[in-house]
């Protein structure tokens, strides 16, 4: 196992090069650690202590490409917060261009915040039958691979909206953009699912791992998961929540409703605490939105 304190120079010579070499460029250490990740050669562990011992090095004065003695120990650069999407709950309700949201419930770490009002009725039918019978069994993303595969954990069916593709979805992009402070364009098209009696989503997590090869191409196309919009699009009669199993926490489907939590730290980092599924459908038929927002623009 590489010593934390020595990551950087127990690396290849290539590697210690692509690093000084990037670091001169003034290229993002957390965006150099996230290639290294997806290249499959490190962990995000050791990415992020060998960028750290490299400008350690670089301050002291030491030239980084070739051995030298261990960095003295300081600050990591990852400890620097970046920006991220976030909601103005300053307030009891908070106004976007074309609506009035309420806020319902804020739990503050990790973040989970409950917004009411924040689709009508009208438009919730409008997405629903705008989907019509275009669902598919849903998947998931293989760990090894990258693939669309189904999974016995998730036995719900799923279809798309894609950019441009309805007014009413466009609509509620901006809403949702205005709502996050985050622009539309670094956000992945709306994926609806539905579920009949019985059908779940097994606890899993929004978040891409860096450290998974399968992950990495997804990655590529916009960077990490920040934060996740569910929308509710309809009521359902029994069952259907949204769990987040380690907190002890449920949310029941209200049509018009839509729940949002963070993925990730303030680094981009994914927050092990952010565990959730969506229980079984009992009676009745759940139908939600997902919204994913991205690191960049994703494409």
């Amino acid at each position: 196992m590489t010593d934390s304190a020595n990551a950087f120079s127990t690396l290849p010579q290539t590697w210690r090069g692509w690093i000084m070499d990037n670091l001169e460029r003034g290229c993002s250490p957390l965006d150099m650690a996230n290639s290294m990740a997806r290249s499959g050669q490190h962990s995000m562990t050791v990415a992020r202590a060998a960028i750290d011992e490299a400008l350690r090095l670089r301050a002291s004065g030491v030239d980084g490409s070739a051995l030298a003695a261990p960095a003295p120990a300081a600050e990591s650069v990852f400890s620097a917060p970046r920006e991220m999407p976030f909601i103005d709950v300053s307030s009891n309700r908070i106004v976007v261009p074309d609506r009035e949201v309420e806020v319902l419930f804020v739990l503050k770490k990790p973040q989970v915040i409950l917004l009411g009002n924040v689709l009508s009725d009208e438009e919730c039918d409008a997405i629903v039958e705008h989907c019509g019978a275009r669902y598919t069994r849903s998947t998931v993303t293989a760990e090894a691979d990258g693939a669309s595969v189904v999974h016995e954990g998730r036995t719900s069916e799923m279809a798309f909206i894609q950019r441009g593709e309805a007014e009413v979805a466009e609509r509620i992009d901006r809403r949702l953009a205005a709502l996050a402070h985050w622009s539309p364009e670094c956000s992945e098209p709306f994926q609806l699912q539905k579920y009949g009696k019985t059908q779940e989503y097994r606890p899993h997590y929004d978040w891409l791992d860096p450290d998974s090869a399968g992950h990495r191409s997804h990655l590529a196309r916009g960077g990490q998961r920040l934060a996740t919009f569910v929308l509710y699009l309809c009521d359902v009669d029994q069952g259907g929540g949204t769990v987040f199993p380690n907190l002890g926490l449920e949310v029941f489907p209200k049509k018009g409703n839509a729940l949002w939590f963070l993925n990730t730290d303030s680094n981009h980092q994914p927050d092990p605490q952010t565990l959730h599924g969506g229980a079984p459908v009992v009676s009745g038929t759940k139908i939600i939105a997902n919204k994913w927002l991205r690191q960049e623009r994703y494409g």
